[in-house]
């Protein structure tokens, strides 16, 4: 076994930490931190009653990114599995960390059922169209188009271990050198989304590779935090995350595009906060707010 160690980032994960670490220990990690962003519920109490376990605590959220970056930091290990509380290894933590010599290495994520979580386990990175699909509902309303399927990797083949774009932050074993090289997470992806998207980008760019490794298996249940986030919060950092990604990676006219969707897409999308999540004038509030969002990043 690799000298391996697990960062686990908290924010009211009270039902699922517990489970999570048992089941990282089980499968042979040498190290477990646990960085929790201000939980209002007994995350806390919860790890600190595990032997072997270090906790660090921040009142304020730092974020997915913010807690990655300090949990990594904190880590004696060669590598770095970057582990959601929602997330139960079972097997293959050697050969992903094999696979992980080159920067980076996702694995397979199952569903409760068992099966495969197509869609979300790899995807390519995103490019403008595929953004632009996503936030004009072209994915969710035509989702057999050509752009959507290419994103989500349909054609993927799970049982062959390969190099790929974006294997998910919930289950990412990295090199600690590399990371460190790389400056970590971009903790300007506040609080989550886009800041794995853009780790692996970076990673790739840097000429380092991302390999995919069937041998290593976790079940994921999904949204464990996610769930806890009140829905207008959830789209301002969703939309947020989604422009700061367009606006660094994207050509001029390419993140202009982008930026003219979310604006778009905020008119139809007020009015579906207002008529079926019957939210009334906090969603055009809301959808106000991401409007602006967009037009800065357009002007900019």
């Amino acid at each position: 076994m690799k000298s391996i160690g697990a960062v686990i980032v908290t924010w009211n994960s009270e039902q699922d930490i517990a489970e999570c670490i048992a089941a990282a220990k089980k499968a042979g990690v040498a190290e477990t931190i646990v960085v929790d962003n201000g939980s209002k519920d007994r995350t806390r109490e919860i790890v600190a009653a595990i032997n072997g376990v270090k906790l660090l605590y921040f009142p304020e959220n730092l974020g997915f990114a913010g807690g990655v970056n300090r949990g990594v930091a904190a880590l004696s290990t060669d590598y770095a599995l970057i582990l959601n509380p929602d997330c139960l290894v079972q097997t293959g933590l050697d050969a992903m960390a094999e696979a992980a010599q080159g920067g980076a290495a996702g694995g397979m994520l199952l569903g409760a059922s068992g099966e495969l979580q197509t869609g979300f386990a790899v995807r390519r990175l995103p490019t403008p169209s595929t953004l632009i699909f996503e936030v004009l509902g072209l994915n969710r309303l035509f989702p057999g188009n050509r752009v959507n399927q290419r994103y989500r990797c349909v054609d993927f083949d799970a049982s062959q271990a390969q190099e790929v774009e974006q294997p998910p932050g919930a289950f990412l074993m990295v090199r600690k050198d590399i990371f460190k090289k790389l400056n970590g997470m971009d903790e300007g992806f506040w609080p989550v989304w886009f800041e794995d998207v853009d780790f692996c980008l970076r990673l790739r760019e840097a000429g380092h590779r991302i390999v995919y490794c069937p041998a290593a298996k976790a079940r994921h249940r999904g949204g464990g935090s996610i769930e806890k986030i009140l829905w207008p919060f959830k789209e301002l950092a969703w939309y947020g995350s989604l422009l700061r990604y367009s606006t660094q990676h994207f050509g001029w006219l390419s993140r202009r595009l982008v930026c003219l969707a979310v604006a778009a897409a905020s008119v139809p999308r007020a009015l579906t906060g207002i008529i079926y999540r019957r939210q009334g004038v906090r969603a055009l509030g809301v959808y106000a707010d991401i409007f602006c969002l967009a037009w800065v990043s357009l002007v900019l």
